[in-house]
């Protein structure tokens, strides 16, 4: 009988636990694994800042994946909600102008890409930044991995931050994001001595490297190490991605989070 009810309370004490356990909130800084509640209480403990990555499905050449932005900007995202700590992150947003279907221009030559026109992304953006000032947050920050949008959402920011003028929210596109992942990065490769010819703009040893630090599952290294020098016909634009390595794009992945980190902590501290 005492061995019985010894076994019981044990089985009890194991089930109370395993409830704790599952009942506990996640630590994430993704929104998606949150639930409602979770968020809710998440934002009155003054995680009140929200990152909305923007991404883009597009081709970059043949031996890197299509979805090569989104996965990046969404790691990134997240690495840099930690390093802010009062940060959270959106879902990444996929669909953004790739040039036009009609004619197919730009990206759009190459199967794969998907666009949008410029005013449906920027309603898009402008849509997702209300909807979380009306839950709360008060720093709504765009971060965009790729260059052809830079633009809109800046055009965004502006409308938005005069639309809110008066209330405690605030849009935020950090400049040291994007920079620091382009023009930034490439002065770090050419320190060790990479030539501009190499480095490249789209697709190129930069854009690889970078991509093989966060997700090497998405670029083709056989092919790549093994296959000829690429160009435009190729998606490769003005680079020679056949010396990418994860080192180096482990070194842009740093300046990248250190710097937007920096300027997001800066430009919250007095919020």
């Amino acid at each position: 009988m005492l061995l019985s009810l010894r076994r019981t309370l044990v089985a009890a004490i194991f089930l109370t636990a395993a409830q704790l356990t599952f009942a506990q909130t996640p630590k994430t800084v993704v929104l998606e694994d949150l639930t409602w509640t979770e968020l809710r209480a998440q934002i009155a403990a003054g995680k009140t800042t929200i990152i909305i990555p923007i991404g883009a499905t597009e081709q970059s050449g043949p031996d890197v994946a299509l979805g090569k932005h989104n996965v990046r900007v969404k790691i990134l995202s997240q690495r840099i909600a930690e390093g802010l700590g009062n940060a959270l992150v959106a879902p990444v947003i996929a669909y953004v102008p790739e040039g036009g279907y009609a004619p197919a221009t730009s990206h759009m030559r190459f199967p794969g890409t998907i666009t949008v026109p410029d005013d449906v992304f920027e309603k898009t953006l402008e849509s997702a930044a209300n909807s979380f000032k009306v839950h709360g947050f008060k720093n709504i920050v765009f971060l965009g991995d790729h260059g052809g949008y830079q633009n809109d959402i800046k055009k965004v920011v502006a409308q938005l931050n005069k639309a809110w003028s008066g209330s405690p929210a605030r849009a935020i596109l950090p400049p040291e994001y994007y920079a620091s992942s382009s023009d930034g990065y490439a002065q770090i490769l050419r320190k060790r001595g990479y030539r501009d010819d190499e480095i490249g703009t789209h697709a190129g040893l930069a854009d690889t490297s970078l991509q093989l630090a966060v997700a090497p599952q998405m670029v083709r290294q056989d092919s790549l190490r093994n296959g000829p020098k690429l160009g435009q016909a190729d998606g490769v634009y003005g680079g020679d991605p056949r010396r990418s390595t994860a080192e180096l794009g482990q070194l842009g992945i740093d300046a990248i989070v250190t710097q937007t980190v920096n300027a997001l902590k800066t430009a919250t501290a007095a919020r």
